[in-house]
This record gives structure tokens, sequence and C-alpha cells, in this order.
């Protein structure tokens, strides 16, 4: 009976020793052990951008560091209680050392694919937009499904969500929506839900009651912090004001504060009409502007800047990522992983961290 908690436990430990020579932990203990030393020099807010930096690099480390340590001290008290309760049969603190093993392995787990995101942006907030392609009011309503398929994921991992811009559907849902979602490794997650999403089902606006097919696309972008330097000459730049129009319901703002910025050399155009100022809206507008002009940047080092300029201006069809089907079954498939969940309102509920996590191991295999 005990031999399948032992087992489990025995390979978490045979795991997390590798993870220490493959993090190199004791190498990242050295390094802050170094730059501690450095916060303790008379001169060391001097040059308060540096200190900054430093900082920011020992609460890094340390919180990989810390997280690897409480996790092996862990793995080896439970290892200890298992062996302890099977040499004196004392079933109950088995039962209840086989709940902690339940609830350690989740941890684990969290933290074995926090040890996935390597991309230099992985850790910050994320700015998301999503875009409804042909098909009118049903591909708008399925943009408002996946609103709030995110949204109530972004509830269920701690995260926020700020809407920047919004453009209501003809006669319902939404046309095209950019939200900014904020917490720790968002962007990382949210990256794995770039591309299109198609939807699968029997149409409520269709009287007939037939079977539609509606596609509309996820682009996401990491919001670029203050550290990275993205120059913008104001000289280059357009900036339109407006007054939000269309049956926005709580997204639209209804005063004159929205904002446009063309970014004229390259010719990407920006929005954000919450509920804030112009002021706050143009600075909002900025940090998706430096996003995209950063990514462009990016993709013209690796030579694909085509992509890059086609992502907002057209969805491509049949290179779906994932497909809602809803009827005749009900079945959400993932065709870049094969991943496939029959619990359709789950998913569309917010709980998509299964196709996420798939998506990030598939990437690091």
């Amino acid at each position: 009976m005990l031999e399948e908690p032992k087992g489990i436990i025995s390979q978490i430990i045979e795991t997390l020793k590798e993870m220490r020579v493959s993090l190199d932990i004791e190498t990242r203990k050295q390094e802050i052990e170094k730059n501690e030393q450095l916060t303790f020099k008379e001169d060391f807010w001097n040059d308060t951008q540096q200190a900054q930096k430093v900082l920011k690099r020992i609460s890094e480390l340390k919180e990989i560091v810390n997280k690897y340590e409480g996790l092996w001290d862990e793995a080896n008290y439970i290892k200890d209680m298992l062996e302890m309760s099977e040499f004196e049969e004392e079933r109950e603190i088995y039962k209840e050392t086989v709940k902690d093993l339940e609830n350690f392995y989740k941890r684990f787990r969290d933290f074995e694919l926090i040890m996935l995101f390597s991309g230099q942006h992985d850790k910050a907030d994320a700015i998301v937009s999503l875009h409804a392609g042909a098909g009118g009011t049903e591909a708008q309503d399925w943009v408002e499904m996946l609103l709030r398929m995110y949204t109530r994921w972004a509830e269920r991992s701690g995260y926020d969500v700020e809407i920047l811009d919004y453009l209501a559907g003809d006669e319902a849902g939404t046309k095209s929506v950019t939200f900014l979602v904020k917490g720790m490794y968002a962007y990382g997650k949210l990256k794995c839900e770039e591309g299109v999403h198609r939807l699968i089902r029997i149409s409520p606006f269709d009287s007939s009651g037939r079977r539609h097919t509606s596609f509309a696309s996820v682009a996401v972008l990491p919001e670029i912090s203050e550290e990275v330097e993205v120059k913008i000459n104001p000289d280059e730049i357009r900036v339109d004001t407006y007054r939000s129009g269309g049956a926005g319901g709580q997204h639209v703002n209804k005063t004159d504060s929205a904002v446009r910025i063309t970014h004229i050399p390259t010719g990407i155009v920006v929005q954000c009409q919450n509920e804030r100022s112009q002021h706050s809206n143009r600075l909002s507008a900025m940090k998706i502007l430096s996003a995209k002009l950063y990514e462009l940047k990016q993709q013209e080092l690796e030579d694909n800047l085509q992509k890059f300029k086609g992502e907002y201006k057209e969805i491509a069809w049949g290179s779906q990522i994932r497909t809602y089907t809803l009827h005749p079954f009900t079945l959400i498939k993932d065709h870049r992983n094969n991943v496939e969940i029959g619990n359709a309102q789950a998913v569309l509920d917010g709980d998509i961290d299964e196709f996420i996590n798939a998506q990030l191991m598939s990437r690091n295999s």
C-alpha cells in the first residue's frame, strides 16, 4: 500500500537532485552572497539605477533558491514520515502524510513549470489582444467568450486584468479588445495561447438552429519594462484623441479621453480608451506601442518581419491552434500537442492550465 507514495516521493527527490545541478543552485547562492556584500558598501546608493538592478537580481536569485531549498527539505521530510509510519505501523500518520504528499506534488509540479520559463520577458505582464475573424456577430460573440475565459483564468491565477481598448460588436459581442494581465509569469504563460482559436457550435443567433464555425485570433506581447530601452522619436508619432463609439458598456469611456497613436515609420497604430484620463490613456497606448516596436525589432533580427506585419491585419484561416467543439459533441482539442478536454464548460470558465502546461512542456522537450 505504501509502495506508490514512497515511489512518488523517491522519484521527486531524484528529480530535485538533477535540478540542483541543472539550476546550478550552489553558484546562485554564491552570487547572492556576492551581491549582498555590494549592498553594504557606503557608496551603494550613489548610482540608484545600478543599486536597483542589484537588488532585483538578489530577489530573483533568492526566489529560485528559496523555493528549491523549501521543496528539497519538504520532500525529505515526507520521505522520512512515510518510512517511519511504515515501520511503526502508524496508519493515521500515513494518511496525513499522503495528503501532505498530494499537496506537495502540486507545488513541485508548479516549480518544474516555472523553471521552463527561459525567455527574457517571461516574468513580465502580458498585453493580450483578441480580434474577431469573418462571420459578423457570431465571431464577435466568440471574442466575448474568449475575453471571459481569459479573465476567469487570470482571476484563478491571482492576476489582475485591466482593459486597455475595447471595440464593441455591431449587435452583440466584441469586435476586438486589448487588455493587460498583471502578475508574475503572465506573459510566459499566455504566450502559449497565441494563435487562431476556432469555435464550432449551434449559433444562438441563427433562428434555423444551424451549426456555425467561428474564428478569433489571440495575440500576446510582453509589457516592456523601463530597463529595456525602446527609443520612440516624438516627431515620428501622431497622437489623435476622440470619444469612444459603440455600445461598449462598462468597457468603454464615455468622454473625449480616448487616445490613438500612429507610429509613422512603421504604420503601427495603437489605441486606448479605458475609464481613465486622457493622460493615462496616452501612457497606456505608449506602453503598447513600445511592446510592438520591441517585438518588431526582435522579429527583424529573426528575418520574420512579414509575420509581425500581418499579425493584426488578418487571421490565418486554417492555422488554428485549438478547436472548441460544442456540437454535436463537446471536446476542446489543442492541435499543437493533441491535448483533449471533454469538459468544455470548465475550459470556457477559465480552466486552461492543462493546455498552457502542455505547451510549455512541448516547447522545452
